[in-house]
C-alpha cells in the first residue's frame, strides 16, 4: 500500500495543531489558577464543582440570614434589658410611694418621675433596627407599635405575625416579638365580680395616676400589676436569649461546613502549580518535536527530491 506524502503531511499537521492546542489549555489553567477551564474539559469534574459552588452559594445566604438575625436579636435585647430596667425603678418608686412618710408634695414629685419613665417605655417599645424597621410591629414594620388613640390612649398599632427566617436546612429562628407578647396586659377584678382587661401602656398610667392621687389602694394594686407586666418583658428576654444561643451554634455550624465544601471544591477545581509547570514542560517539549518532525515532512515533495 502507498502513503502519499499529502497523507503524511496531513497527519503532521492534525499532530502539531492538537499539541499546540494541548499546550494552550495548559498556559490558561496557569494563567487562571484552574485544572477545569471549560465544562468539556472534564464534564464530570464540571458538575461536581458546579454542585459545590450552588451549596457553597446556599451557605452564604444562611451566613447573612444568621447576621441579619443576631442584630435584630441584639436590638431586641437591649430594648427588653432597657425596659426591664425601668420597671425595676417602677417599683423602687411606688414602694416608696406607699411609705407613709412621704405626704401629697413627695408622692407628686415621684409622679413626675413615673411619668418620665413611662415616656422612656414608650420609646424602648417602639425601638427600630438599623434598618429602620420597628421592632415589635409583627409585619407592620413601618408603623410604631404603639401610639395614642382618639382618647389619647397609648395602644398597639401592630399586628400578630410571627416572622421566622431560614439559618440553615430545616433550621428556622424566630426573628420578632410582637408589641401584645413583650408588653403584655393585665386581668383587673372589678368589684362586681366582672373583670377588666387593661393594656400595658394603661396599667402603668394608672399607676402613675393613684401615686399622684395617693391613692393609695391603687397604687397597692398597680404594685402588683408591675410583676405580671414584668413577667412578660422576662419571658420574652429569656426567648430572646434562647434565639441568640441558636444563632451563635448555627453561625459555628455553617463556617465549619463552608470550610469543608472550600476544601472540597480547591481539590477539585484548584490547580497544582508544582505539577502543571511539569506537564507544560513536557508538552511544550511535544510541540517542539512535532514542530520539527513537520518541517521535515513539509520538504518531502517532488521538487525537493528532482533537486
Amino acid at each position: 500500500m502507498k502513503i502519499s506524502t499529502g497523507y503524511f503531511f496531513d497527519r503532521a499537521t492534525s499532530q502539531m495543531v492538537a499539541t499546540q492546542n494541548n499546550l494552550s489549555q495548559a498556559q490558561t489553567q496557569m494563567s487562571t489558577g484552574k485544572k477545569v477551564v471549560q465544562p468539556s474539559d472534564a464534564p464530570d469534574e464540571a458538575t461536581a464543582i458546579q454542585r459545590l459552588k450552588s451549596v457553597i452559594a446556599r451557605q452564604d445566604s444562611f451566613e447573612k440570614a444568621v447576621q441579619t438575625t443576631e442584630n435584630r436579636l441584639k436590638a431586641e435585647e437591649t430594648a427588653l434589658e432597657a425596659t426591664a430596667n425601668i420597671l425595676t425603678r417602677f417599683k423602687e418608686l411606688t414602694i416608696q410611694a406607699l411609705n407613709d412618710t412621704y405626704g401629697p408634695k413627695d408622692r407628686e414629685i415621684i409622679a413626675v418621675e413615673l411619668q418620665g419613665l413611662q415616656e422612656d417605655l414608650l420609646s424602648f417599645a417602639n425601638t427600630r433596627d438599623v434598618n429602620g424597621a420597628y421592632l415589635f410591629s409583627g409585619s407592620r414594620v413601618f408603623t410604631p407599635p404603639f401610639g395614642a388613640n382618639a382618647q389619647g390612649d397609648i395602644v398597639y398599632q401592630g399586628d400578630e405575625t410571627v416572622n421566622l427566617v431560614d439559618v440553615g436546612d430545616q433550621r428556622q429562628v424566630r426573628l420578632n416579638r410582637t408589641g401584645t407578647e413583650v408588653f403584655g396586659r393585665v386581668i383587673r377584678p372589678q368589684p362586681d365580680g366582672t373583670s377588666e382587661g387593661r393594656s400595658f401602656f394603661q396599667a402603668m398610667q394608672d399607676l402613675v395616676d393613684a401615686v399622684r392621687s395617693s391613692d393609695r389602694e391603687n397604687m397597692n394594686r398597680g404594685l402588683g400589676e408591675l410583676e405580671t407586666l414584668n413577667q412578660g418583658v422576662a419571658v420574652s428576654m429569656a426567648k430572646v436569649g434562647s434565639a441568640m444561643n441558636v444563632v451563635d451554634n448555627q453561625k459555628a455550624v455553617l463556617e465549619e461546613t463552608r470550610l469543608q465544601l472550600k476544601t472540597v471544591l480547591s481539590q477539585i477545581e484548584d490547580l497544582d502549580y508544582t505539577e502543571a509547570v511539569t506537564e507544560m514542560q513536557k508538552k511544550m517539549m511535544a510541540l517542539q518535536a512535532s514542530q520539527s518532525s513537520f518541517a521535515q515532512i513539509s520538504r518531502l515533495n517532488l521538487f525537493e527530491y528532482i533537486r
